[in-house]
């Protein structure tokens, strides 16, 4: 557990309890990967912002805590009153609204948000082309977008097949992680937005490891995948497997 503890890699996620964010987990950790993609966002007290595909909250009672932002929580899997009970015991209940929501039907007004982030969560439904065109309309104009989504050092079309020990993991479903560059191409070329950046996270694979280790010691729920992770992880090293930090502003 000390592992997760990193002030000068994470210094605000190390503020977090370990305990805490290993009892939400629900995959890789994301307070790491939304403090990294916060780094390219403009996040200011008073926003209002969608976290979609939320989770278990943990990133939303981050949203609250460390930007004083306004949150709306969409998750289509995680009952709206579970989640409510995790933003009442970390004290954000006033800031933070949970919603239940399917990422291509969102119950939201046009040009509702100043901004929308999304955690290990965009790439189940936001690599169709036609999706940018749709959750961009719930932006303000001007407003910002955030995705932090397994990524890849090279394109599985270029690789000709899924790499065997990724296949082994998550099957089919890898032709949804991309490189960085990929998501700049798709994004850009729509010019609904304008991206701000595009990057492979640095250590991403390693990250990953660290956090699935933890979580195997202290009471994953599915310790067979958790197992089979951290032996894809091993045997990657970096390779192929890392995360895509990619932000935008859209279009006015």
């Amino acid at each position: 557990m000390r592992d997760l503890v990193r002030p000068d890699d994470y210094p605000r996620s190390s503020r977090y309890d370990p305990e805490w964010l290993v009892g939400l987990d629900m995959g890789p950790n994301p307070l790491w990967l939304l403090e990294d993609l916060s780094r390219d966002l403009d996040l200011k007290p008073g926003m209002r912002v969608l976290d979609l595909g939320s989770g278990m909250g943990a990133t939303s009672v981050f949203l609250a805590r460390e930007f004083g932002v306004d949150v709306v929580a969409a998750d289509l899997w995680i009952a709206p009153e579970k989640a409510e009970a995790v933003f009442a015991e970390a004290g954000v209940a006033d800031q933070v609204r949970a919603v239940s929501a399917e990422a291509h039907t969102l119950p939201f007004e046009r040009e509702s948000f100043d901004a929308i982030v999304s955690i290990d969560a965009y790439e189940y439904f936001g690599t169709a082309d036609s999706y940018l065109a749709y959750i961009t309309r719930f932006l303000k104009p001007g407003g910002q977008l955030g995705i932090a989504t397994p990524g890849m050092t090279r394109e599985v079309r270029d690789l000709g097949a899924i790499p065997p020990h990724i296949k082994d993991l998550v099957g089919w479903e890898a032709i949804a992680w991309h490189t960085a560059e990929w998501w700049r191409f798709q994004w850009d070329i729509t010019e609904l937005v304008t991206v701000t950046s595009a990057r492979l996270q640095a250590g991403g694979w390693h990250d990953w490891l660290l956090w699935a280790r933890a979580c195997l010691e202290h009471g994953a729920t599915d310790r067979d995948v958790v197992e089979r992770t951290i032996a894809i992880l091993e045997a990657d090293q970096g390779e192929y497997l890392s995360f895509a930090l990619v932000t935008a502003v859209a279009s006015r």
